[in-house]
């Protein structure tokens, strides 16, 4: 089954450039956002506690992006977190901003490492992240490319994972709209 990690967002005047849509490095921000709540979420400490208290960083190494429909102010989208890769010092995650019809805005996949903040060296993957991260990634990449095409519902305000929510298409478009 597949995990993704979800918040519903409303696009802000503060987001958008003077023509009213998303200016394109705001994106990143939303996405390091939804980063950190997923972290918050499957850490204890979350992510102050990973980064402040234990000294370790998740620097990005590799990001590609890909930008196929404008969000404008006020609009409401998701925001999905999905694991793509896990390896011994490095993992790849998948953001995408989704409207609320299941349109999708925007997609971005980024490989983060693990590291020291005393040596900025990598460092294996704490073990703490790589069962949270390995939670996530537990699906086959087949269920992964078909599930990427339909996105989850969102039944709350609240972080959410996949698993926990209605898979049926017609439940998806009809719990988005509720929003």
């Amino acid at each position: 089954m597949k995990r993704s990690f979800s918040l519903p967002y409303k696009i802000r005047f503060s987001d958008c450039d003077p023509a009213g849509i998303v200016f394109y490095p705001q994106y990143f921000v939303m996405f390091n956002d939804l980063l950190e709540a997923w972290v918050d979420s499957i850490l204890e400490g979350g992510f102050a506690g990973y980064i402040g208290r234990a000294k370790f960083g998740m620097p990005i190494v590799h990001l590609e992006a890909d930008f196929t429909a404008v969000s404008q102010m006020g609009d409401d989208v998701y925001l999905e977190l999905d694991v793509v890769r896990l390896g011994t010092k490095s993992f790849t995650l998948e953001y995408r901003c989704i409207g609320q019809n299941g349109d999708p805005r925007m997609k971005v996949q980024q490989t983060l490492v693990t590291t020291s903040l005393e040596t900025h060296c990598s460092i294996a993957i704490p073990e703490e992240l790589n069962v949270a991260i390995q939670y996530f990634l537990n699906t086959s990449a087949q269920e992964r490319s078909s599930e990427l095409s339909s996105p989850q519902a969102i039944s709350s305000q609240e972080p959410t994972t996949t698993n926990e929510l209605s898979s049926s298409n017609e439940g998806t478009q009809k719990q988005r709209s509720t929003l």
